[in-house]
């Protein structure tokens, strides 16, 4: 779900894409748009689930929602962030795969440790608004934080100058926003209804940690 600003004071030939005939090119803006596509997806399946992984201890009134939803917006605000300025140095394919590893890596805690965190949490906090904030945070914020990152990178990946910035990053982002409202509606109808939560979520990292290598694989070999 990406809907902070765009990261667009580029006024250089991205070093990521410059050497690369028209096919390769080509190839590789398509790889970028589905990556983007997949991360946008992933990031609102997460925040969905996460409403069912919170209500066994604080329920699921407005509270709960609340909080998912405030503490998945600010990680993203700190992932747009820390991405814009990562992507001013050497941007690559390799180092864009290797967020979504990261990200991968940062969803285990959700299925080995999230019921640990979340009682603890319960038995020390009896509020339930700020007991689900805290739990939030705990779970979600460093992975969801991580895949913000990647949206700012994306843009800076495929924009070749300033003056097709704006057009590139509303591809973009039209793309990340349609992956994201896809991972809503098939988590929300279909998933949660014929999963059990922590097999979703496992697949969620087994693709991310797949689209990672996949980037990692494309930029080594295109710099062969």
């Amino acid at each position: 779900m990406y809907t902070a600003g765009v990261y667009t004071g580029i006024d250089i030939m991205s070093s990521a894409s410059a050497n690369l005939n028209p096919t390769q090119a080509q190839s590789y803006q398509g790889l970028v748009m589905s990556l983007a596509f997949t991360s946008g997806f992933i990031i609102m399946s997460v925040e969905l689930l996460g409403g069912r992984i919170l209500a066994p201890y604080f329920g699921s009134s407005i509270y709960v929602w609340g909080s998912i939803i405030s503490i998945f917006m600010v990680a993203l605000s700190v992932g747009y962030l820390v991405g814009g300025r990562l992507s001013l140095h050497n941007p690559n394919l390799i180092k864009y795969g290797r967020f979504f590893i990261l990200a991968a890596v940062a969803l285990l805690p959700i299925v080995f440790f999230s019921n640990f965190m979340m009682e603890s949490v319960f038995t020390r906090i009896e509020d339930p608004r700020y007991g689900s904030l805290i739990a939030s945070t705990l779970l979600f914020f460093i992975p969801t934080a991580i895949l913000g990152i990647i949206a700012p990178y994306s843009v800076r990946l495929m924009v070749e100058n300033a003056g097709h910035s704006g057009q590139v990053a509303g591809g973009l982002y039209f793309i990340s926003t349609l992956g994201s409202a896809l991972g809503t509606l098939l988590t929300s109808f279909y998933l949660v209804l014929w999963f059990e939560m922590n097999s979703i979520v496992i697949t969620m990292i087994a693709v991310l940690f797949t689209a990672g290598m996949l980037a990692v694989w494309t930029g080594r070999k295109s710099n062969q």
